[in-house]
């Protein structure tokens, strides 16, 4: 039986650790409400899009971009289906390995991700660095 006493915060580690709780319960619902807002998309959505923004040819397996975003397979699978059909996104066998799936970000959605990274980001600034 461990009988030494715990190592108590002291008032400055619990007030940095009280304030990085509430950014980590505020952020993604403040950050989610601003993209709906103005650009009508989800946080995820706007990750998925940014992440194919960010790739060689605008192009990821399907299997990556959800690691990127954080998010199972499935989700991201509803998800690309949903931007697809808004025409930001195409999905296309990988032609080096069939039994994966590419998602290819288009010219409407690299027109979207333009539109919508100006507000993110100063939203983003506002809440984390400001």
């Amino acid at each position: 039986m461990d009988t030494t006493d715990p190592r108590w915060l002291t008032p400055e580690e619990r007030a940095a650790w009280l304030e990085l709780v509430g950014l980590f319960i505020r952020l993604p619902t403040a950050l989610d409400a601003q993209l709906r807002r103005d650009a009508g998309l989800s946080h995820f959505e706007y990750q998925v899009l940014a992440g194919l923004s960010e790739a060689p040819d605008r192009t990821l397996r399907m299997s990556d971009l959800a690691v990127f975003a954080d998010g199972s397979l499935s989700r991201l699978s509803h998800v690309v289906k949903r931007l697809e059909q808004r025409g930001w996104v195409r999905r296309t066998p990988d032609p080096t390995n069939g039994r994966y799936t590419l998602a290819v970000l288009t010219d409407a959605g690299m027109e979207k991700v333009v539109a919508t990274a100006p507000g993110h980001v100063e939203e983003v600034r506002r809440l984390v660095f400001d």
